[in-house]
């Protein structure tokens, strides 16, 4: 009789479960966490921009922009069940997904995306999807037919967010080439950015900005708003590890820091440069910080996260200062000098801070084959500029079409009543 082999058997069979676990398997700790990351994002939408946005347009406008938020949610969700999540996250080529996940075509209860079911995974993804194009709402904020803005958006879901998606997180080019992209710089924060500084381009200023002060009418649903972005942004960032580990709990740390440093030195700047803080500047700093730590919040340590959030706060505020005083291009709600820019700077330092040989400012290390700095950099400065690129050029040919299609401005005189009773025969408020 071999004891040796039954003694190995009998082992074998009072070995804990874990000696048997795979990464077929589904793990409970790692599902809740991303459901709860999911729930926390979509929050950010509805209500958390919803409020944001809300507050800083004018009464005559705040239910034009509810409105927006909310059919978006609608809209992309369905789009991403029939077309996007494949586009994004099928086998295609290096440009694009394909159509083999068309209707979430093979995805059952029991498929896992890591040790995840595939169907939490494909749903996380779309509270991204949702975000991305309603970010934009606020560069065309007032004076965008209803109409125009929902056959936009679905095309630019489907043409822009869908593949740059693939491009970063979907197997494509920009993967394969190692480009750091932890929870959205490119993906969601360029694209938003860009998409929104054209589409501010091409529908031209509000009725008489910049002569006329156009203030937000409620800064407390702007804060309150503000406040459950912030909250929401753990899901954001913790939840892109796709896993309740070190990763989503380092990527929590940096994201609040980067968040408190924006809000603060946003709020300094002001303090310094106009004689009071305000209430407007600190929220409008945490969601810099907040969208610059996105591509990096994986990648890099605290102390870079300072550095991070403080040149949040520095670059977006002066950045906004250039695109409304000195270029004087009405984007509205400042989609482009904080997301765009803050995704564009946070892309490229997380290229400098994920280094693991900055001492206290080291971070997770490059991505595989990346042995430098300036390797690594290059690679981020390549996905900025790709991004920036298609979502411009593609963006303008698709405003052009739908301009062509339905218009997309209102009239002067629906612009002077406002949206919110000439596009939905509502009021916000009681007179």
């Amino acid at each position: 009789m071999n004891y040796t082999r039954i003694i190995s058997l009998l082992a074998l069979l009072t070995a804990p479960v874990s000696v048997f676990a795979t990464t077929d398997e589904l793990n409970g700790a790692n599902t809740g966490w991303i459901l709860t990351s999911t729930a926390l994002v979509l929050f950010m939408t509805i209500p958390g921009l919803s409020l944001f946005y809300g507050g800083l347009v004018r009464a005559k406008n705040v239910l034009s922009v509810l409105m927006q938020c909310f059919a978006l949610t609608s809209l992309m969700s369905l789009l991403w069940l029939i077309i996007g999540y494949s586009l994004a996250f099928s086998e295609g080529n290096d440009w694009v997904g394909g159509l083999s996940k068309f209707m979430f075509a093979g995805i059952g209860e029991d498929s896992l995306t890591g040790d995840i079911p595939e169907t939490l995974f494909a749903t996380f993804q779309m509270t991204f999807a949702i975000i991305t194009p309603a970010l934009i709402v606020g560069a065309f904020a007032e004076r965008m037919k209803f109409s125009a803005m929902l056959i936009f958006s679905t095309i630019w879901m489907l043409v822009v967010y869908a593949p740059v998606t693939h491009w970063v997180w979907g197997g494509g080019w920009l993967a394969k080439m190692g480009l750091l992209d932890f929870a959205g710089g490119t993906v969601v924060h360029i694209t938003a950015g860009v998409g929104a500084l054209v589409a501010a381009l091409v529908l031209g200023n509000r009725k008489g900005f910049p002569g006329t002060a156009m203030l937000p009418h409620n800064m407390t649903m702007t804060v309150t708003g503000a406040g459950m972005l912030w909250v929401g942004w753990f899901g954001f960032n913790a939840g892109s590890a796709l896993a309740a580990n070190g990763d989503a709990a380092m990527a929590m740390l940096v994201t609040h820091i980067s968040a408190s440093a924006g809000a603060f030195t946003w709020m300094t700047i002001e303090w310094i440069r106009f004689g009071k803080p305000s209430v407007l500047g600190i929220v409008t700093g945490m969601v810099a910080g907040l969208g610059t730590i996105t591509p990096a919040s994986g990648y890099v340590g605290p102390a870079g996260a300072l550095v991070i959030g403080i040149s949040a706060g520095i670059v977006c505020f002066f950045m906004t200062q250039l695109i409304k005083r000195k270029f004087k291009i009405d984007d509205s709600l400042d989609v482009f000098p904080v997301h765009g820019v803050g995704g564009i700077l946070g892309t490229l330092m997380a290229g400098i801070f994920a280094s693991t040989e900055l001492g206290l400012f080291s971070g997770q290390g490059f991505a595989d084959g990346i042995t430098s700095i300036g390797q690594q950099l290059r690679v981020q400065a390549t996905g900025v500029a790709a991004t920036f690129t298609y979502t411009a050029v593609v963006t303008f040919i698709i405003l052009k079409a739908v301009d062509v299609m339905v218009g997309l401005r209102v009239d002067d005189e629906t612009e002077i009543i406002g949206l919110d009773l000439t596009e939905h025969e509502e009021r916000g408020y009681s007179l």
